[in-house]
């Protein structure tokens, strides 16, 4: 054989071992979560209670709901795909200092919550069934979805479910095969993903208006990521705030995000 053909054979078989290896461990890249001792306490500067829901197949996710006593509204939160509650927990207060009660889930295997995530419905029926908890509370009027990284997907999909206030989406994804393709383009990640999590195409179906916040240094789901997602949109009720020199994390510490988020959870100023 010869050295060239060597070269390429190995080159063939590497190129299938990174594509096995991205098969089998897709679910540890994409959910990295934290456990928590069922007697962990939560301690936050802001009024809340823990509390759990359990599923149709018996598993109990942990939640925390922060109260105001004169309430703006509902946020219910989904959040990214590292940690537990004791790190969302505490980026939540964010928006209950502001005076938004706000409910913020575990989900499968994170924290407190019991289970597994096998497969991506579970997640959407999971998240459904907080929302349905938050009904029994607050008008649907009052119901603001927020999403944060991997849980834009979920919020996405939720409002596509159901006729909340709005939906702000924070460093969005059109779906994981984009994210993916971004990063590992020499791999078929369409035939290898098992999550795909499609806003693209969830976010067809929601009415309400659309808040997306993006920065252009994002490294991990690229800005050109959630700009598509944006331009998906059918709907005219919808604004992109593009926070320049923003990455995954750190929006927040933008003027551009906090001279608007206020008015955008009040749902005044979306438009075209």
């Amino acid at each position: 054989m010869s050295k060239l053909k060597k070269v390429l054979k190995w080159t063939f078989i590497i190129y299938l071992m990174g594509i096995g290896l991205l098969y089998l461990f897709q679910h540890k890249i994409i959910f990295q979560p934290k456990k928590l001792s069922l007697d962990h306490t939560f301690q936050f500067d802001h009024p809340f209670e823990e509390f759990f829901v359990k599923t149709g197949d018996g598993e109990q996710l942990n939640a925390i709901h922060f109260k105001n006593k004169h309430p703006k509204g509902v946020i219910l939160y989904f959040h990214g795909n590292k940690g537990s509650l004791s790190r969302w927990g505490e980026i939540a207060t964010f928006f209950a200092k502001k005076e938004y009660d706000v409910v913020v889930m575990d989900y499968r295997s994170y924290g407190k919550s019991s289970g597994s995530i096998t497969e991506e419905e579970l997640l959407y029926d999971d998240a459904q069934l907080f929302y349905e908890y938050v009904l029994k509370k607050y008008t649907e009027d009052q119901i603001i979805l927020y999403g944060r990284s991997l849980g834009t997907g979920i919020a996405t999909k939720i409002a596509s479910l159901n006729k909340p206030r709005n939906l702000i989406l924070e460093t969005p994804y059109n779906s994981m095969e984009d994210v993916t393709s971004h990063w590992l383009p020499i791999f078929p990640v369409k035939n290898i993903l098992k999550f795909k999590f499609n806003s693209n195409e969830f976010i067809q179906r929601v009415k309400c208006d659309i808040t997306i916040y993006h920065g252009t240094d994002d490294g991990v789901v690229p800005y050109t990521s959630g700009e598509k997602l944006f331009n998906s949109i059918p709907s005219s009720k919808k604004r992109m705030i593009t926070v320049e020199g923003g990455s995954h994390n750190d929006l927040v510490n933008f003027e551009e995000y906090l001279e608007t988020i206020d008015k955008e959870l009040d749902n005044n100023s979306n438009g075209s």
